[in-house]
């Protein structure tokens, strides 16, 4: 639909923006998840150059059939990026790395496949270049699976979150460094610097809000599973824990 291509081509745009290109000269990037070739179409628009990689043939030929100006792979990139040290001058992607936190084969391991796919992507790339990853993270551990490996492959750098207060707005990006660290690019609609630094950062660990007499607080999630545990022993029936318990309602839908 022509929505989703119009947002497609949006993150496309900021993505490039986010790279940080040198203006006086044509550069190579890679797209990884190519797809059809719209981030190309921008990428092209823009004098640049680009080699598209994507898992789709159905999409790759959609591409051809477009007559997209890049040169085209047809890969996986959890298998890694296979291209010579140094090749890129950067790196965009749209909406593709989270496919790498799903084991599709038994042989697949995500953090295997991240690692392999962010540390050859390191190699590829030209030394003080980015990389800007859009994705749609599942969850807070799918986002700190995916960094976590970025960075045990060389990449310095984090996550720049746009509008980050609106629901349909939010858009993740993670910008990464290669060889120099820069400053993280400040994500749009963000009022302040500490606010983003609040919302960029995810964390899994519940943090244990315990009185000075080391009790938790009342009505906190700790204290409600502490309660269920209890009443466990005593043998009453008590609904099983999940992801929802303690879990504040919002005051509306």
């Amino acid at each position: 639909s022509s929505r989703v291509v119009e947002i497609q081509s949006q993150m496309s745009e900021r993505a490039v923006e986010l790279l940080g290109l040198p203006e006086d000269r044509p550069c190579l990037l890679l797209d990884v998840g190519c797809g059809s070739g719209l981030s190309g179409d921008y990428i092209s628009e823009e004098g640049h150059y680009w080699i598209g990689m994507d898992i789709s043939s159905a999409m790759l030929d959609v591409a051809v059939e477009r007559e997209a100006e890049g040169d085209l792979l047809l890969a996986d990139v959890g298998h890694g990026i296979p291209f010579r040290p140094g090749t890129f001058d950067g790196c965009i992607s749209i909406s593709a790395v989270q496919w790498l936190c799903n084991a599709d084969k038994k042989s697949h391991s995500p953090p295997k496949r991240l690692y392999r796919f962010f540390s050859t992507l390191y190699t590829a790339l030209v030394r003080g270049s980015r990389a800007v990853l859009q994705l749609y993270p599942e969850n807070s551990e799918q986002l700190e699976l995916i960094t976590a490996q970025a960075m045990r492959a060389g990449f310095t750098g984090g996550m720049v979150v746009d509008y980050p207060n609106s629901a349909k707005a939010k858009k993740f990006f993670l910008c990464l460094f290669v060889g120099t660290s820069g400053t993280l690019p400040k994500g749009l609609g963000t009022e302040s610097a500490a606010e983003e630094m609040h919302q960029a950062k995810f964390t899994n660990e519940r943090a244990r809000f315990r009185t000075a007499k080391g009790k938790s607080v009342k009505k906190s999630r700790d204290w409600i599973l502490e309660k269920k545990e209890r009443r466990r022993r005593q043998g009453r029936e008590v609904r099983a824990d999940t992801k929802y318990t303690g879990r504040k309602r919002r005051p509306r839908f």
